[in-house]
């Protein structure tokens, strides 16, 4: 058995995709080490340089969303922030909201506390045994009041993809809109805003982008007007206490982080140097190879989508799965995440609300060993 101490089988790249590129983390350190400016706020060569980076990310961006404008992306701080602007800002006291059991805790929970301030009424439509929505039941949930749908386009527990255009098409007849959440395709599947008809996408940075973390991503069509959820400085209309009018001017108050941008540009340039086909195949071909060999085990249920992201969940009889998650490390050097993964609807419908899965997700930097690794350790323990 291989030393674990001598390994590391990073397999939880569905909360961070690790090892990051190796111009990702170049630009990351060049930006923080050389430029040091804030974008947007003076004119001097480095500031400048950091203005520059923001528009060139502005432009990628764009690009993996489908060709949309580059100025209607905005950068907050991260994903979950983007999600609560997309949420507190297109819904007024009285809407009603549809999400799904699906969805991840960074739609839920402000779903839920909305519902609880009585400004909002909500929806929560079911998913099927592998976390899939079917978009009749959207339909069926409509009222007079909906205004928002909001969706994890892949479940971060099963892989699931949801039928984004179905769900789309369905808000868009009854003059409502679709919120995407999208933190699990992004970078995994392509042109993602106008293949789906989402009406805003948000994502982080730091999973299938292979950026860095301290970023997300907010895009919203040109007829869809946000309140902003905070206020403050942007560097641009400073002599008003009015926010600026412009689209990510007013959504990115505060300072922006440059070294993520900078490694946003440098992770989405080298995305577009991989076969998009071939990366995704790469990593999907694992997850389904490590399913199929974990569901020839007795005592092991597997939950993941076929077809869907390269997620696997699965649990072993007779083990809690964090014992399974911390078993893993210390037999293989296999690192997975265990427990509920800030999805607190899907559980019920998998079955697995007493304690979770164990999940493993497979990014671009994995091979079939660590595949091999897995079913190692696990087969050791159905066996003994």
């Amino acid at each position: 058995m291989p030393d674990p101490q001598l390994l590391r089988r990073y397999l939880d790249n569905p909360a961070t995709s690790w090892p990051k590129p190796e111009p990702v983390l170049a630009a990351w350190e060049q930006a923080a080490r050389v430029i040091g400016a804030t974008a947007g706020r003076a004119g001097y060569r480095e500031a400048l340089e950091a203005d520059a980076i923001r528009r060139r990310a502005r432009e990628r961006v764009a690009g993996l969303l489908g060709g949309v404008d580059p100025g209607r992306v905005a950068f907050p701080a991260g994903a979950t922030l983007a999600l609560n602007m997309a949420i507190h800002g297109s819904v007024q006291s009285g809407d009603h909201v549809i999400g799904t059991a699906a969805d991840h805790n960074a739609t839920l929970r402000p779903l839920h506390w909305l519902r609880q301030q009585r400004l909002i009424d909500t929806t929560i439509v079911p998913c099927d045994g592998l976390g899939r929505i079917d978009p009749d039941d959207v339909a069926r949930a409509w009222r007079p009041a909906t205004r928002l749908v909001v969706c994890t386009h892949a479940s971060n527990v099963t892989g699931a993809v949801q039928d984004a255009a179905a769900l789309a098409a369905i808000a868009h007849d009854r003059g409502g809109r679709l919120l995407l959440d999208a933190a699990q395709t992004l970078g995994l599947l392509p042109d993602i805003a106008t293949a789906s008809g989402a009406d805003m996408v948000a994502a982080p940075a730091h999973k299938w982008l292979q950026g860095m973390s301290g970023i997300g991503i907010l895009w919203a069509r040109p007829d869809v007007e946000l309140a902003p959820l905070i206020q403050g400085g942007t560097g641009t209309a400073s002599d008003t206490l009015d926010m600026p009018t412009g689209f990510s001017d007013r959504l990115e108050a505060g300072t922006p982080d440059l070294p993520a941008l900078a490694a946003l540009v440098a992770a989405s340039d080298w995305l577009a140097a991989q076969p998009a086909a071939s990366m995704a195949a790469h990593c999907c071909g694992l997850a389904a190879d490590c399913a199929a060999r974990l569901r020839d085990l007795d005592g092991v249920r597997v939950i993941a989508a076929p077809e869907g992201a390269p997620i696997v969940s699965f649990t072993v009889d007779g083990y809690d799965p964090a014992e399974i998650a911390v078993l893993l490390e210390q037999m293989a050097g296999v690192q997975a995440r265990s427990g509920f993964h800030c999805a607190a609807g899907v559980h019920e419908y998998l079955g697995t609300d007493a304690g979770g899965t164990v999940r493993l997700g497979f990014g671009p930097f994995n091979t079939a060993d660590d595949v091999a690794a897995v079913v190692m350790v696990i087969s050791t323990l159905t066996q003994g």
